[in-house]
């Protein structure tokens, strides 16, 4: 569709409810109007950018009267950084767009036929509750409103933290982030002040040219800690004396690693991290099982809520003890080793080989021996010929990418027939679309929301379906 630019001032306007991406929204002569950092019951005037033949989009100008229900955001950096766009919105009402937005995804867009959708399952902690975090380095920050470009020094237009909106290469400088719990602020600041006064060149994304890249922070519950630090070219020395100064400041560290990434994008998925110092694994444990992590393993960024989240999906499985689990897209093997006690046998399948591997070790580490696991892409694996060869699923569990599944991983999970389903989605929107071709034989049973990432849009889904009787 398309979009034609405008500028357009809309004033005393009454935000009317929260919408999908984070936005809120209004209308306008009969037309909606989009806009983030709204909170329902906000009066404000909007400045339109941008309209189409459906809707409209805009920033907000000017907060005439803030709702009753708006609230301070704790965040110095809430409204350039892209993310926690929920701040001003009460928790409990976070939770509720939640729920309606799967209501709308489901029944209002999607057509299903569900029960009665759950309220969503609240997060133990609102604030420090990633244990997962990467920064981007960049040689041309963010500058602020406030800030005169023309009296900024060098050393001080380079930054370290996260892309700013939709720009994507824009980086702001974060102070203080309370995604993630300590030391993770300390590593960052450290790192930063440590390149910055050792003249190391950090990374243009547009040129595609410096030294330093980006970094992860992974902490667990146990107590581990691991830190990658990416650079776009090997200079041993002055790496050494990077990650020298990084082990020496921070001795906690569990594991130091560091990647040589001089490919266009910053994904490490598909290159090789190095061990430095330190452990190759940090652990985390769940309900009496122990997960190694690697540096490329996948594990819920939100631990507590994951239990929360596995609990559900187990409990949606109603297994018996005497149940072939299929745990499509396993990744480590979380769920798949999670209900086990509770299965005859469990088969996972993940496209990561080093996910499976890392599976394969974790299983073993638990002295779980009903798991089994095979790496490869799901619509080339998942097939009637490995179903013959490995048992018929009477339990099939997915929880698959935002994308949803592949239409071909649809039709062998329809010939196969599983007297039972459990579709964890991060993503309603596809999780509907999916759900809908599975409802020619399937009845959705239960709805429950859970929320991974407070503060922000994003809500984690799963449904019950049960084989609809001939």
């Amino acid at each position: 569709m398309s979009r034609k630019k405008v500028d357009l001032l809309l004033e005393n306007m009454t935000i009317e409810a929260c919408a999908a991406e984070g936005k809120a929204l209004t209308h306008w002569n009969g037309v909606v109007v989009f806009v983030p950092f709204a909170v329902p019951g906000d009066v404000v005037d909007i400045r339109v950018f941008k309209k189409s033949k459906n809707y409209y989009e805009g920033v907000v100008a000017r907060i005439v009267k803030p709702s009753p229900d708006r609230q301070e955001p704790f965040c110095s950096h809430f409204g350039v950084c892209g993310g926690c766009k929920w701040q001003p919105l009460p928790y409990h009402l976070q939770l509720e767009a939640k729920r309606q937005q799967v209501q709308d995804q489901l029944v209002r867009l999607g057509h299903l036929d569900v029960p009665e959708i759950r309220p969503t399952l609240p997060s133990d902690n609102i604030q420090y509750y990633r244990n997962k975090l990467e920064f981007t380095f960049s040689s041309k920050r963010w500058i602020l409103q406030d800030e005169d470009p023309e009296s900024i020094a060098p050393e001080d237009r380079v930054g370290l933290g996260f892309h700013v909106g939709k720009f994507f290469d824009k980086v702001l400088d974060i102070k203080k982030c309370y995604l993630q719990k300590d030391p993770s602020n300390a590593i960052r600041l450290f790192i930063k002040e440590y390149s910055v006064s050792h003249g190391l060149d950090f990374y243009d994304i547009r040129l595609n040219e410096g030294f330093i890249r980006n970094m992860f922070v992974r902490t667990t519950d146990t107590g581990d800690l691991m830190v990658i630090v990416c650079f776009f070219y090997e200079h041993k020395p002055v790496r050494e004396g990077l990650l020298d100064a990084v082990a020496e400041a921070f001795p906690e560290i569990t594991s130091l690693y560091y990647v040589i990434n001089s490919k266009l994008n910053d994904s490490i998925g598909d290159q090789e991290c190095i061990l430095y110092k330190g452990e190759p694994v940090i652990r985390e444990t769940m309900e009496g099982l122990t997960f190694r992590i690697g540096p490329k393993s996948f594990y819920q960024t939100n631990t507590s809520q994951a239990l929360k989240l596995y609990t559900v999906a187990r409990d949606f499985a109603e297994l018996t003890c005497d149940e072939i689990v299929y745990d499509l897209y396993t990744g480590t093997g979380t769920i798949a080793q999670f209900v086990s006690s509770k299965a005859k046998k469990v088969i996972g399948i993940e496209y990561v080989p080093e996910a499976i591997e890392d599976a394969k070790k974790n299983a073993e580490f638990n002295g779980i021996t009903n798991c089994e696991f095979f790496a490869g892409d799901m619509k080339d694996v998942l097939s009637p010929a490995f179903i013959e060869k490995h048992g018929q699923p009477d339990v099939i569990i997915l929880d698959p990418p935002r994308a949803g599944i592949h239409p071909n991983v649809a039709k062998v999970i329809m010939d196969a027939s599983p007297k039972r389903m459990v579709y964890v989605s991060c993503n309603p929107a596809s999780q509907a679309r999916d759900l809908a071709i599975f409802s020619e034989k399937y009845t959705i049973t239960a709805v429950q929301p859970v929320d991974m990432f407070p503060h922000t849009q994003h809500v984690e889904n799963v449904c019950a379906l049960i084989l609809k009787e001939e």
